[in-house]
């Protein structure tokens, strides 16, 4: 098996804490939740809406599946933590369109109480290369 390789991307946010955008481990790629932070200003410029900050978490997740030499159809996993559950529909219109694949991964969708940031949504996933 294949030491761990740390994955990394300016064309998705730095990490706002001591961890990686994602790790490489043999055939997968475990990537860290990713919230609304425009990698270009470094910032959330979308804070409180719920479809923006979903659009922008998930094209930050492509990028670091891209970085990771990773397709969205190769998105095996994903959990979604929601400060409002009542937000769900939203943000499963959006996913729904991203995941548009063949087979769509495995899911989890939790509530919370608070996540970084003050942002509404957070989504993290794992790959699977074949």
């Amino acid at each position: 098996m294949s030491p761990k390789q740390v994955i990394k991307t300016s064309n998705a946010p730095d990490p706002v804490g001591p961890y990686n955008q994602a790790i490489k481990a043999g055939d997968f790629i475990y990537c860290s939740g990713q919230i609304a932070i425009d990698p270009d200003l470094n910032e959330i410029t979308c804070l409180g809406d719920i479809e923006k900050e979903t659009i922008q978490v998930l094209k930050n997740l492509a990028a670091v599946l891209k970085a990771g030499g990773a397709k969205i159809e190769d998105v095996i996993k994903t959990t979604i933590f929601l400060t409002d559950l009542s937000n769900f529909q939203i943000v499963n219109r959006i996913y729904s369109d991203f995941f548009n694949v063949k087979n769509p991964p495995a899911r989890a969708c939790v509530e919370v109480s608070s996540l970084p940031k003050g942002v509404l949504v957070e989504i993290d996933c794992v790959a699977f290369l074949d």
